[in-house]
């Protein structure tokens, strides 16, 4: 028998319509968790594998290669001496954004009770932060001439969501968000998680936040002081 002929037929739902064409392409378990992952930027496999617990090698490689073929992520080779691979999402791929933010609006009522059996990654809460986030700060009309960073802290860690452009993140390519503290913030957030998914739920402001002492917001500048509701 050819290689060919083993490959599995690429599953389809085999209807004109476009939301069943666009499950075709992501509707698979872990391909939109990989998007997640991919909106913090060009990420090596191991780092993907160790951010994506519960996932195989075997299926992480098959939905990247699915992504690939999809023109959904990239794969390229860092110059020296890093000489590593690494996988992107492609313009294409970044457009998922606002299904992912989509989703996690949806889902967050399912929040409310932490399973012993939940993995927890602290930069899995930036998607969902992005709205609360750019929301005042676009009305302040402070997001339309330079790129905004908020790093967010956490017991379960610290990352940072970048926001510009107007609109809930940067369109041009760069990361949406990353994991860690940012070289150099506007404005600072200490709070715990479940504050944190009460606002990608849009259950609560963080200026409300802050008025009720469940929010710290550090920060000189401007958008520091929107964010405190000043």
């Amino acid at each position: 028998m050819s290689r060919l002929r083993r490959m599995p037929r690429r599953r389809s739902y085999d209807q004109y319509c476009a939301a069943a064409r666009a499950l075709d392409a992501v509707g698979d378990r872990w391909t939109l968790l990989i998007v997640r992952e991919l909106l913090a930027g060009p990420r090596r496999y191991t780092d993907l594998h160790a951010d994506l617990p519960g996932v195989s090698t075997d299926v992480l490689a098959s939905r990247l290669k699915d992504m690939e073929r999809d023109e959904l992520a990239t794969r390229r080779r860092l110059p020296p001496p890093a000489a590593a691979y690494v996988y992107a999402l492609t313009e294409r791929g970044r457009r998922l954004l606002p299904v992912l933010a989509a989703l996690a609006e949806w889902g967050a009522p399912a929040l409310d009770e932490r399973l012993p059996t939940d993995a927890v990654r602290a930069h899995w809460f930036a998607v969902p932060l992005l709205r609360a986030l750019s929301g005042p700060l676009d009305a302040a009309g402070i997001l339309d001439a330079a790129e905004r960073v908020v790093e967010v802290r956490l017991d379960e860690g610290v990352f940072h969501v970048r926001l510009g452009n107007g609109g809930a993140a940067p369109d041009d390519g760069r990361p949406v968000y990353g994991d860690g503290p940012a070289p150099r913030p506007d404005a600072c957030l200490t709070l715990d998680a479940d504050t944190c998914r009460a606002l990608g739920a849009g259950a609560l402001t963080v200026a409300d936040g802050v008025r009720d002492g469940r929010i710290e917001v550090t920060g000189e500048g401007t958008v520091a002081k929107v964010l405190r509701g000043g």
